[in-house]
């Protein structure tokens, strides 16, 4: 029943990984309030968008004795490791 999350890195900012998929795919990003993001994702998204939520993986760290290697989230992203081609 324990639940475990098997991230590198914690708080990377919803911001930094628009711009990096807007880096990525040419498009631009624009900052938006909480209020316009539920407005243009619809509620459950936009909210989801305008919240503080970290992630982290210090339970797994511990309970594995594992840590994180490669490359970090944002890096990854502007690899292109998340585009269909």
């Amino acid at each position: 029943g324990t639940r475990l999350h098997a991230v590198a890195e914690e708080g990377v900012p919803t911001r930094a990984i628009a711009e990096a998929i807007g880096e990525v795919l040419g498009i631009p990003t624009v900052s938006v309030t909480p209020e316009q993001a539920v407005e243009h994702f619809g509620g459950f998204i936009g909210t989801f968008f305008g919240m503080d939520v970290r992630a982290s993986s210090a339970a797994t760290r511990a309970a594995f004795d594992w840590t994180p290697t490669g490359p970090t989230l944002l890096d990854d992203i502007r690899a292109g490791a998340y585009t269909a081609e």
